[in-house]
């Protein structure tokens, strides 16, 4: 049965809300723990359908893992008996990718399905062969079953200079180089604060990595790495969609367990259309308070990787500059396809227009309830803010999009004031 929302939207968003752990950092650091050899604890994960899914692809290699303790997973990797991954859950998502590093530095061989995921573009993953290859790897594309094959009898550390910057292949090149021989140099590397987090475990585990976070990543290979227990950090861009949501229903919000510093282009913008947003800390955890008390001023905004302003925010950002005074310019620098949000926008009475990576956004007066449908997850988050800020009744369709890295989206929505319901025909 597939599943929607019901929005009754014009409710002011008021309270507190507590954000989980990072989507994107735990899709990487839970295929990162097949190189400890030995069981690692992930504590602070958030309850998805993408961990989910992975949780059901490491069981069908072998590995014993277990999730009935909170947010935290246990995983054992001890007993993967295979290499094969080219079963329906690893091609339904993009994520598995990061098993190709994983694998190949735990084992020396895998056979990976092509990864899927949201359709926002072209998301090849040649850099991670170029940078597998450099490693020491033989690699081979057999596009007739839509797999990857890599193997290699021992990696060999390498400068890889990345033709562009690419959050998959610098995790990715992390994983392998971790277990390769000597050093392993990565240059024109992402600087995401999950790409950090993915170090951070990885040397917990006992790797030797540098510079995560700055443009060069330095890696000496280790022969073994161990276990350990790891929390991952708050979630980037769930803190942004409450942040967002809390200016487009001019409300009073304060969001806890959060990392200020990763929010900061968010906050520039929001600040620049009107809203405050204030840093605070209450001696346990940080947190960020977003008021707004009168219609948003246009701003014009340019995705850009980090620290620039986060592509997996503009769309929820569009949502709310669609009733901002005056017209707003966006410029999505990063995927080709991430304005499939925008006819269902329409269906809401905003006025905007696109031409290739640009769009114009002409503020209207108000939204108003339609019925709509998700094209990817957060297409889904964008629509869930214009329908709680929107005039009337929205039916948002397609939310397992939304359900793959939003942890209780309508609990923590409701319990600011919103109205938002499940169903299901």
């Amino acid at each position: 049965m597939k599943q929607f929302y019901t929005i009754q939207g014009g409710r002011r968003l008021e309270g507190t809300v507590t954000i989980s752990g990072a989507k994107n950092a735990a899709v990487a650091i839970i295929p990162a723990a097949i190189l400890a050899g030995e069981c690692c604890i992930l504590e602070n994960l958030p309850h998805i359908a993408d961990v989910q899914r992975l949780k059901t692809i490491l069981e069908k290699l072998g590995a014993k893992v277990d999730y009935t303790r909170g947010d935290c997973l246990t995983i054992d990797p001890t007993a993967i008996k295979t290499t094969d991954a080219t079963f329906d859950e690893v091609g339904d998502m993009r994520a598995s990718s990061y098993l190709l590093g994983a694998m190949l530095g735990s084992y020396g061989e895998v056979e990976l399905a092509l990864p899927g995921g949201c359709v926002i573009g072209q998301r090849p993953i040649d850099q991670h062969i170029k940078g597998m290859r450099a490693l020491g790897a033989k690699v081979y594309m057999d596009e007739s079953r839509n797999v990857v094959r890599a193997q290699a009898t021992r990696l060999k550390g390498a400068e890889i200079f990345f033709d562009i910057v690419s959050v998959g292949a610098t995790i990715n090149l992390m994983l392998a180089a971790c277990k390769a021989e000597g050093q392993t140099v990565l240059q024109n590397v992402a600087k995401e604060p999950h790409v950090v987090d993915v170090a951070n475990f990885l040397n917990m585990m006992g790797a030797s990595i540098k510079g995560a976070g700055t443009d060069v990543i330095r890696i000496i290979g280790r022969n073994k790495l161990h276990g350990c227990t790891y929390a991952v950090i708050p979630d980037q861009i769930e803190t942004g969609t409450y942040m967002i949501a809390a200016a487009a229903t001019r409300g009073d919000v304060i969001i806890k367990n959060v990392i200020p510093t990763h929010m900061e282009a968010v906050s520039a913008k929001l600040m620049e259309s009107g809203a405050r947003v204030i840093e605070g800390d209450d001696g346990r955890e940080f947190y960020l308070r977003v008021t707004m008390n009168e219609r948003p001023r246009s701003v014009n905004l340019k995705t850009m990787v980090y620290p620039g302003f986060p592509t997996d925010l503009q769309q929820p950002m569009m949502a709310y500059l669609c009733c901002a005074q005056g017209t707003s310019i966006i410029q999505e620098n990063i995927f080709e396809n991430r304005f499939n949000h925008v006819k269902e926008l329409r269906r809401m009475g905003a006025s905007v227009s696109v031409s290739k990576r640009i769009a114009k956004v002409k503020g209207v007066e108000a939204l108003r309830g339609a019925e709509i449908a998700a094209t990817d997850l957060r297409a889904g988050a964008a629509l869930i803010v214009a329908g709680l800020s929107a005039h009337g009744t929205t039916t948002v369709r397609n939310i397992e999009y939304v359900d793959r890295g939003y942890e209780h989206l309508e609990h923590k929505f409701n319990a600011l004031g919103g109205y938002i319901e499940r169903g299901s025909k």
